[in-house]
């Protein structure tokens, strides 16, 4: 079997997967591309959870859906400009079935053929919390990292259409399990950062925002983006895709139904980005409160309850720092007790080497070990990672190739198919705040961004100008640099 592991044989009626628990972990900490796994989750009884089971689970329970316009602007559909209402899985089964609107419930207010729906960023240990047992269905300890269930997961549900404005998360790397209907990521590499136009209005921690609709780009308002890299993958039932860290998404759903579940993995950069982070809160939080309330400008994302005050986020950013100095010493100290063995084998080994190559360590690990910037990796054991049939690489669009075209993965992972379709517990910090709601039927809650209004002066600079340039991401490093530079002083 091609990148598999030798293992003992499989016992009868066993499921035999593509590679064993280290070295999928391996991978997922070391591969710095997007990439599918196939043939990993084929004994999981989480692949049986489709809308239906997951309704009569439930049994009546309401959740939140955020609701958006499925017609394409020039604009992202921010949280902010969607619409929310509680309502059962039921409800949005009827709903996007077109049964009658009595058994829709709030969905009746909203045309189907006109809007989306998405219960999205649903923590399993949440909405599930009277059926612990559940959380065994989801077992992330296949990929190595054991204990990892869906308790630490999130249930992402939605109608087609249903998309999460681009964006790159802060914090970790993401596993994403594909369980019902097909999804197509658009994917951008870190270095296209400049070319997305990045944005922290609406502001929300652990999620930087891209200006640019990517599936419908303002080419003129955003030349720029015509020099991005998009890696596009439509992602198939029992299919887990790994979104490396800092990697720009937007994600579409492209069947009538679907079903995902993620889980974010904890790095060691991300001690750093909570510093990062602390201080974007402190300046967002600082400057848009100053400003007139009355401007019209809804600048906290849905997620956030609330503006905190200057002495809660200092509260934050000190906490931020004092977690960052507790890791780095853990982490001198652990590379000083691998430094003195790593000495004493050395020592012993130069016994049998020339002179010259007493002390001599290859320059390629060195780099590894600092690029990756994972403590515990270690450089020696990284292999060629093995691509093939249960491990497939999410490349680049061909330049000619439509915006909207992608490359799919068969379900059985026999072939590579490249086809042209025409196209913090949630992130690791908290838990995700209680959505805003909005009663208006057919209105969506803000129909423009203050600074997409087409009265707005086109030279004046507006409070976001400012404010992207502040919390640029490449400023806020540089920043958190200086800090901790300061600090340890």
């Amino acid at each position: 079997m091609a990148g598999a592991e030798s293992r003992r044989p499989p016992a009868p009626g066993e499921d035999v997967k593509p590679f064993t628990p280290e070295k999928t972990r391996e991978i997922v900490m070391s591969l710095q591309q997007p990439a599918v796994f196939c043939n990993m989750v084929g004994d999981w009884p989480a692949l049986h959870w489709n809308a239906k089971y997951l309704s009569a689970v439930l049994d009546g329970k309401t959740i939140q859906f955020r609701l958006g316009l499925k017609t394409v602007d020039l604009v992202p559909q921010f949280e902010t400009r969607c619409n929310y209402v509680k309502a059962t899985l039921e409800e949005f089964l009827a709903w996007s079935c077109g049964q009658p609107s009595c058994l829709s419930g709030p969905f009746s207010c909203y045309e189907y053929s006109k809007y989306w729906a998405y219960a999205d960023y649903k923590y399993i240990a949440r909405i599930f919390e009277d059926k612990p047992e559940i959380f065994q269905d989801i077992r992330w300890s296949d990929f190595g990292f054991p204990g990892r269930s869906g308790k630490e997961s999130t249930l992402w549900i939605g109608s087609e259409g249903a998309n999460t404005p681009c964006h790159l998360d802060s914090y970790g790397c993401n596993l994403v399990l594909q369980v019902q209907g097909r999804k197509r990521w658009h994917l951008f590499p870190p270095g296209d950062t400049s070319f997305l136009y990045p944005t922290r209005i609406p502001y929300e921690e652990s999620s930087i925002f891209s200006k640019v609709n990517v599936a419908n780009p303002d080419l003129k308002r955003f030349p720029e983006f015509r020099n991005t890299t998009a890696h596009v993958v439509t992602l198939s039932p029992g299919q887990v895709l790994l979104v490396p860290r800092h990697w720009w998404h937007y994600v579409e759903s492209i069947d009538p139904i679907t079903v995902s579940i993620n889980s974010w993995i904890e790095l060691d950069a991300d001690h750093e980005a909570r510093v990062e982070e602390a201080i974007t809160r402190m300046l967002v939080c600082a400057i848009k409160s100053a400003e007139n309330p009355g401007a019209g400008d809804v600048w906290l994302n849905p997620t956030e309850v609330e503006a905190t005050s200057h002495e809660i986020n200092l509260q934050y950013l000190n906490k931020a720092v004092s977690a960052y100095f507790k890791c780095q010493k853990a982490s001198v100290s652990e590379q000083a007790c691998s430094s003195s063995t790593g000495t004493e084998q050395r020592t012993s080994a130069s016994r049998k080497r020339k002179k010259r190559e007493v002390g001599c360590e290859p320059e390629g690990c060195r780099l590894l070990t600092h690029e990756f910037g994972f403590s515990s990796f270690k450089a020696e054991k990284l292999q060629k990672i093995p691509f093939g049939p249960h491990l497939i690489q999410v490349l680049p669009q061909p330049q000619e190739t439509s915006s909207m075209g992608a490359v799919a993965v068969e379900s059985d992972s026999r072939d590579l198919l490249h086809e042209n379709e025409g196209g913090h517990f949630g992130k690791l910090h908290c838990t995700r705040k209680q959505l805003v709601m909005s009663n208006d039927c057919e209105t969506p809650a803000h129909q423009m961004d203050s600074d997409s209004s087409p009265n707005a002066s086109q030279t004046a600079l507006s409070t976001n100008d400012l404010l992207d340039c502040l919390v640029n991401p490449h400023v806020i490093n540089l920043v958190a640099r200086l800090l901790l530079e300061r600090t340890r002083v």
